[in-house]
């Protein structure tokens, strides 16, 4: 008891009033928050290469160029393809001519079919190489189509706007189809992933706002919000994955590296903030308060949340001004075997 006692409510006859640093309790409303960290990933993340092979003939963006989406970013070497599509043109120009003449053949037989001038088995295979002529025609519009199709696929277009994270260096290289050749990512917007306790999922809505910090940086935003909660656990963590809306439009995050969120969990509460030099936690987390000319009262607190330079805490009794640096005031306290 008499321990107790001392620990409670104690004087410190090393220390003077005037050397003792007292720091005021800002009242404050908050509520009891949870430590989350996780990866920072670009909204969009798009590879992007040709659908056909060739060479590399122009670049039209480079590595951290922004592109808008329907932009044409590279080409290759259209000299083939152009021959071909020239091909198919004048073989559609040939057939749309026989055809015409196939028709007007079979038209005039038609005419002298009715008279009697033909037979009714000339007649037929007349109209017969007319329709044969228009499949003609249609065929070589069906090639023109492909070869036409093949040339646009020698234009290289990307289908969302962001920012060229990889990119060739040169060109004149061979590039293979199906071969990604540019990274693109939409870093305007960026989502933290990262996984919540089974506790608290019902605690956690899409829409709720977050506070969102960079690990390496510090660059910090309080208008994250939550964008999905996946409504299954993690296999090895047991966790259930969050993705988190991070507005980014100023660029002050950076994308694939860490981030820490803070999230809110209840309902909130009054509390005090107070600098992190003055929360005390040897023996439990508390605070010192003054009582008197050299005597101080330990008082529990309990953190709702902490930052490098203030903790907000819910104290068991209202507080107004603690004790900065408690550590060293306990030191020279003390007390000694009983």
């Amino acid at each position: 008891m008499k321990k107790l006692i001392a620990l409670l409510l104690f004087a410190v006859p090393a220390f003077s009033q005037g050397t003792v640093k007292l720091v005021k309790a800002r009242p404050v409303t908050s509520s009891a928050r949870e430590q989350l960290t996780g990866q920072l990933f670009p909204s969009k993340l798009l590879p992007l290469g040709f659908e056909a092979g060739g060479r590399l003939m122009k670049l039209h963006a480079g590595k951290g160029d922004t592109v808008k989406e329907g932009m044409v970013v590279a080409r290759l070497d259209p000299e083939i393809i152009d021959a071909q599509v020239a091909q198919a043109e004048a073989g559609v120009a040939a057939a749309e001519a026989a055809a015409t003449l196939a028709m007007d053949v079979a038209g005039r037989n038609e005419k002298l079919r009715a008279e009697g001038s033909v037979s009714d088995v000339q007649a037929k295979n007349v109209l017969t190489q007319g329709k044969q002529a228009e499949a003609g025609l249609a065929a070589a519009k069906a090639q023109l189509a492909q070869a036409r199709a093949g040339r646009k696929r020698h234009d290289l277009k990307t289908t969302i706007s962001g920012t060229v994270i990889e990119a060739p260096d040169n060109v004149g290289g061979m590039i293979g189809p199906g071969m990604p050749v540019f990274i693109i990512q939409q870093v305007d917007t960026l989502i933290l992933k990262t996984t919540i306790s089974e506790s608290s999922r019902a605690l956690v809505k899409p829409g709720m706002k977050l506070r969102v910090e960079s690990v390496g940086s510090g660059a910090s935003t309080d208008d994250a919000t939550v964008k999905v909660v996946i409504p299954s656990a993690d296999p090895a963590t047991r966790r259930i994955p969050i993705e988190v809306s991070v507005p980014n439009q100023d660029g002050r995050f950076v994308s694939m590296t860490l981030a820490k969120a803070s999230m809110p969990l209840g309902e909130a509460k009054k509390a005090f903030a107070i600098p992190s030099s003055a929360l005390g936690t040897t023996g439990g987390e508390h605070v010192l308060v003054q009582q008197g000319a050299g005597a101080y009262k330990r008082v529990g607190v309990t953190v709702l949340e902490r930052n490098p330079k203030e903790v907000t805490v819910v104290p068991e009794e209202p507080l107004d001004q603690v004790v900065d640096y408690p550590q060293a005031v306990q030191t020279a306290t003390k007390p000694g075997p009983t």
